[in-house]
């Protein structure tokens, strides 16, 4: 009897005969990777594929593997049954789009505010970005004799002496408890920047003409001078505070006494 050539996939003898046209292409994949493994060869990456590329893959079929060129079972797999990664990844993708749906619209929606949201006492307070020149850690401080009990004192900033102003203190007359997470605001005035602590630092936020409140609700003693207009989110309400018409606020100006 004549020798039978070498084959390269080695079969159990239960194995023998071709893989069934109803066995699944991922078992028949399995297979293939246990018999390269014994032949020493490299392991053969997945490829990556998008969503987008779904329906060209299934109107190209898979590559054939001794089975009859047909859309695999794991494309669309009964009821209970494990989905492939492809699947899996595919329907993350088209989660994650519906979530971020209508983003760009929200962003030029008319009537939007946005600005920097910190909290001075108990006032929630916001300010333009364009009032804001930096945000900085509490700086060391230099105490300048005679001056207003709400001048803390000059920091040395990159080279250039800014005045620190206690602003809590400035509007409600009560000195700020400094702690190791101390932010302030610089702000731009005539004649050089100056920075104003605040208590509680909140990041972003934006607010659309339809939560607007009445500015009374949030503005009360001297804030009324600088709040002109105020936004309800979320059942917090938030006072637009000015910081460029604290800057030309006579009284601020004059830190020395």
């Amino acid at each position: 009897m004549a020798k039978r050539g070498k084959h390269k996939h080695k079969f159990r003898p239960q194995q023998a005969a071709a893989v069934p046209a109803a066995t699944s292409l991922a078992a028949a994949a399995v297979d293939d990777d246990e018999d390269a493994g014994d032949d020493g060869e490299e392991e053969r990456a997945e490829p990556v594929v998008s969503a987008g590329a779904h329906e060209d893959l299934d109107a190209a079929g898979p590559a054939p593997v001794d089975a009859p060129a047909a859309v695999p079972e794991w494309v669309q797999p009964a009821s209970g049954e494990r989905r492939s990664p492809f699947l899996v990844l595919a329907d993350y993708e088209q989660r994650s789009l519906t979530h971020v749906a209508g983003l760009p619209e929200q962003l030029d929606a008319p009537g939007l505010w946005r600005g920097v949201a910190y909290r001075v006492g108990g006032h929630r307070l916001a300010s333009g970005f364009d009032e804001v020149v930096e945000i900085l850690p509490m700086p060391p401080l230099t105490h300048v004799p005679g001056a207003q009990p709400w001048m803390m004192g000059v920091a040395n900033i990159r080279g250039a002496l800014l005045p620190v102003v206690d602003l809590k203190q400035f509007l409600d007359g009560e000195r700020t408890v400094l702690h190791e997470r101390q932010r302030v605001l610089v702000v731009r005035q005539p004649g050089g920047d100056v920075a104003v602590t605040i208590d509680e630092l909140y990041g972003q936020r934006s607010f659309v003409d339809e939560q607007g409140i009445d500015a009374e609700a949030v503005a009360d003693g001297r804030y009324a001078h600088f709040v002109d207009r105020a936004y309800r989110m979320n059942g917090q309400d938030w006072g637009v505070f000015s910081l460029e018409r604290l800057a030309r606020t006579p009284e601020f100006r004059q830190a020395a006494a």
